[in-house]
């Protein structure tokens, strides 16, 4: 007996593969990168209360990587302090604006300072004072918890 091709059917697969490829791209472009801005050479003060931290908004907090020598490492890069709080506080504001709020003064994002154990508290300090400067007013410091896990 043969088979006639009348009567065999034969899915079209292009719908499937096209939403699985778009599925794989999306998930790709939102990826959390979080874990990139944490510069894991530093070495973290070890505090026993130390834990997460919880903040609720829209935006995430800035996280600011302070090495022994004061200076401010954004994704293992240094980078200038000054100029970059400054031109973070500059975008955050620009954002908030075209949310329809007012200029604000004092900015809704907390400020993660990661600072060596090593780094002397004058330049921890002086960090803290240019976030200030430029409209951030919550910090919260990075710890380690005694038993070695990473807190805030």
């Amino acid at each position: 007996m043969s088979q006639s091709s009348e009567g065999t059917a034969e899915p079209d697969l292009t719908p499937l593969l096209d939403m699985v490829f778009q599925l794989i791209t999306f998930f790709m472009l939102v990826i959390n990168f979080k874990g990139a801005a944490l510069d894991q050479s530093l070495q973290l003060p070890v505090l026993g209360s130390a834990r997460p931290l919880e903040w609720k908004g829209d935006y995430e907090p800035l996280m600011l990587n302070v090495d022994n020598e004061g200076r401010v490492k954004i994704y293992g890069a240094v980078v200038s302090a000054e100029k970059f709080i400054a031109d973070e506080a500059a975008e955050l504001k620009k954002q908030l604006r075209a949310a329809g709020e007012s200029d604000p003064k004092e900015l809704p994002v907390p400020v993660v300072l990661r600072a060596d154990k090593g780094t002397r508290f004058h330049l921890v300090n002086h960090v803290i004072k240019l976030c200030q400067d430029n409209g951030y007013v919550q910090f919260s410091l990075s710890a380690m918890t005694g038993a070695g896990e990473g807190g805030r």
